[in-house]
């Protein structure tokens, strides 16, 4: 074997670069995958909070 191939097999970095990305792409996925989840409780819990507080609110100008 040819020292330059030598050296190619034991540079690590490129598959280090890899198990990051994939790492952050999990990451992402969960990230989604959580707002998409929480995203209409959250919304409804808005709602309900504007509502109450609309309601304590005196009316008029």
């Amino acid at each position: 074997m040819s020292t330059h191939f030598k050296r190619f097999l034991k540079n690590e970095s490129g598959a280090t670069a890899i198990e990051y990305a994939l790492i952050a792409g999990l990451m992402a996925v969960a990230c989604i995958t959580a707002l998409t989840t929480l995203g209409g409780t959250m919304s409804t819990q808005f709602q309900n909070i504007s509502d109450e507080i609309s309601a304590v609110q005196p009316s008029g100008g």
